[in-house]
């Protein structure tokens, strides 16, 4: 899908676990209804509160096997022991449609989906510190102390990655970086492919074309 096929922007944030990357997610999914969600396949159980279709989709690995081999999907990648994908049809129809997406998945799956849409807006959300990281996981109540030593070993890991995004927050003061997460969305909207995609006529009107973009 080419920048002119699309009216509506693709943002990838990607993140280690604990940096905070749902929480922000959520709250400027709250305060931006139109921005939707991407909904990703996973293998790994519900977490308490979690609901299916609405969090995740929640299924097993013959399931899952099933759909990637059928090309249902736009990007896989095993995280933690666990299977995460997105659906590809999903995203382009409403891309298409003029609706912002946003994928909130791990950065092998964030560099599979900027290699298809090279305009998607690439955010990385890290930590201010390894410790902090740590002190968020715990704190969350979710993991053993034996998973939360490993997903700090492999967030070591994964922030040498953020070279690959185009942004990155440092998730210090969650206001702070909401309201930066908040401004690259409101930007990326207003590039010259999606202003014109959204409003053909005014583009038309004011002789705006692709010869005199040439």
């Amino acid at each position: 899908m080419t920048p002119l096929e699309s009216a509506g922007s693709l943002f990838v944030v990607a993140a280690p676990s604990g940096a905070g990357k749902t929480s922000l997610v959520r709250a400027l999914l709250a305060e931006r209804p139109l921005l939707q969600l991407s909904v990703s396949c996973t293998t790994r159980k519900p977490r308490a509160g979690e609901v299916d279709g609405r969090d995740y989709h929640f299924v097993d690995r013959v399931e899952f096997d099933r759909r990637r081999q059928a090309g249902e999907f736009l990007e896989w990648a095993e995280v933690h022991g666990n299977l995460y994908a997105t659906s590809r049809r999903w995203i382009e129809q409403r891309m298409r449609a003029g609706v912002d997406i946003v994928l909130e998945i791990d950065w092998q799956g964030a560099v599979q989906v900027q290699q298809l849409f090279a305009d998607a807006v690439g955010v990385f959300i890290v930590p201010p510190s390894i410790e902090a990281l740590r002190e968020r996981l715990e704190q969350r109540g979710q993991d053993c102390a034996e998973v939360i030593e490993q997903r700090v070993a492999a967030a070591r890991a994964e922030l040498k990655q953020a070279r690959r995004f185009q942004y990155v927050i440092i998730n210090q003061d969650f206001a702070t970086a909401l309201a930066e997460l908040r401004t690259l969305v409101e930007a990326a909207r207003l590039r010259l492919s999606r202003q014109r995609a959204r409003h053909p006529a005014t583009f038309s009107a004011l002789g705006i074309t692709d010869d005199a973009l040439a």
